[in-house]
């Protein structure tokens, strides 16, 4: 069984202890080009920090990190094409030394804890302070895990509950989770599969069983669901009952 480092909520203004002979290389995966110029330039101005690649989508990343070599990669969720939550199990599979933090406008409580059960070392959110985002890369690359005190208090919270039982968002796995948000912003079969590099069988099969976990009676009602959750941050609450 493999022990994970203890959760520590990420605090502001974490400098480097101990001030490597070269600069960390990151790698900034992210589909807005103006964030990652901004990201990049945030990083360029740390000395133990240099950005080596940057990448729109899954298939680029990979191929910055087959010929180059990387320290951190930071990830968004939402990618060009594929997923970023993929994204992150196939860098740990392949380069497991490498860390990850993700970096996104997704509510941490829902894909916080998932993402790192997928080998990520952090979870931050887009709209922190730039000083907090510097002190996350630098906490992932020494091997701690990087979050929030809120969402450090909400997995403490999860390890000593019981598993709650009952339909809702939390129970989807990843790859649901992944269809329900694309159908909420208005992506059809087609492109969802296009977008997450399935097939179209593959993505009917994963509506149907979100339809029963979420207790919609047709596509309608569930594309209807997906909306109200993606616009109205309707995240963790469930949707039995809702129209």
């Amino acid at each position: 069984m493999t022990v994970q480092p203890p959760i520590t909520p990420l605090s502001q203004g974490t400098g480097p202890a101990d001030q490597p002979s070269s600069p960390a290389r990151v790698l900034l995966v992210d589909d807005h080009p103006i964030f990652r110029l901004g990201l990049s330039q945030l990083l360029g101005a740390e000395t133990d920090l240099e950005v080596v690649g940057e990448a729109e989508d899954a298939e680029a990343a990979l191929a910055i990190l087959r010929e180059k070599p990387v320290d951190l990669a930071v990830v968004d969720l939402s990618l060009k094409t594929g997923s970023g939550i993929d994204l992150i199990k196939q860098i740990r599979a392949a380069w497991p030394e490498l860390k990850l933090l993700v970096l996104s406008m997704h509510d941490e409580q829902l894909f916080g804890e998932r993402v790192l059960r997928a080998g990520a070392h952090g979870y931050l959110m887009k709209h922190v302070p730039a000083e907090r985002i510097v002190g996350a890369i630098r906490k992932s690359l020494k091997g701690e895990l990087a979050v929030s005190e809120q969402l450090a208090e909400t997995m403490l919270n999860a390890m000593v509950s019981r598993p709650r039982a009952g339909t809702g968002i939390e129970n989807l796995s990843d790859r649901e989770l992944e269809v329900f948000e694309l159908l909420g912003r208005g992506h059809d079969t087609r492109n969802i599969a296009e977008s997450l590099k399935i097939s179209i069988k593959t993505v009917e099969t994963h509506q149907s069983n979100l339809k029963l976990k979420l207790g919609a009676h047709s596509a309608h009602q569930l594309r209807r669901l997906a909306v109200l959750w993606a616009t109205e941050g309707l995240a963790g609450q469930p949707a039995a009952g809702r129209t």
